[in-house]
């Protein structure tokens, strides 16, 4: 059992690492991060159940809407939700790589309960597989939705709510592409693998944007 938990939570804690330790200037408490982490985790068994019964209920009738509608639109929203309402607007965040920080707490926390009990019911056998694919996946569309909410925030307020959009629109629209290959392809290692390496590019391009943002903000409030 041990070994199972251990595997499961592993490739998050790890991710959240690193991300958080690209935070160089003010890195944020650790207390908060955590918080955001058990949102995370508090989201697996609401939407376990509700995709569970859109299953029962034959109300995914291909596998387009199961991606794009019982896993993606439900996953990405309601983990952009508790990061809007919870911390977009708290005092802690106040420079534009926070938003990555917290975007991916709280994707890593969803992803690493589901790993667990994945894991549980699957075997550890498959937690090399988990951390690359699905773990990590989690954690880069966190970023991007981090990366967005923090253009929203500290960005020109006429964008505001053009970023908003975004910040919920790209990690959808991903996930969606990411379960459907997995569910329509028989051979989707071939499609997968340059999907993921696009999506790790695309996540630390945005990671380097961010902390640019954040370098220059801090040396203009320095220089005020």
């Amino acid at each position: 059992m041990w070994a199972i938990i251990s595997a499961g939570i592993a490739p998050g804690l790890a991710l959240l690492s690193y991300f958080y330790l690209k935070d160089e200037y003010e890195t944020e408490p650790l207390s908060l991060v955590l918080r955001m982490f058990l949102y995370g985790t508090f989201l697996v068994f609401p939407l376990m159940f509700i995709q569970h019964v859109l299953k029962v209920e034959h109300m995914l009738p291909n596998a387009f809407v199961e991606a794009f509608l019982s896993t993606s639109l439900l996953e990405e929203f309601f983990k952009w939700f508790v990061f809007y309402y919870a911390i977009y607007d708290h005092r802690e965040f106040n420079e534009p790589y926070d938003g990555i920080v917290y975007g991916v707490s709280v994707s890593l926390g969803f992803a690493t309960l589901e790993n667990i009990l994945y894991l549980f019911a699957n075997g550890v056998e498959f937690a090399v597989t988990r951390a690359l694919l699905p773990v990590s996946s989690h954690a880069l569309f966190g970023v991007i939705m981090g990366f967005y909410l923090g253009r929203a925030k500290f960005g020109l307020p006429k964008k505001e709510k053009n970023y908003i959009w975004l910040s919920f629109l790209l990690p959808f629209l991903f996930h969606g592409i990411y379960d459907y290959i997995l569910l329509t392809q028989e051979r989707w290692i071939y499609y997968m693998l340059p999907f993921m390496i696009f999506l790790w590019w695309l996540a630390l391009r945005k990671v380097k944007l961010a902390r640019g943002m954040t370098i220059e903000m801090t040396q203009s409030s320095s220089q005020a």
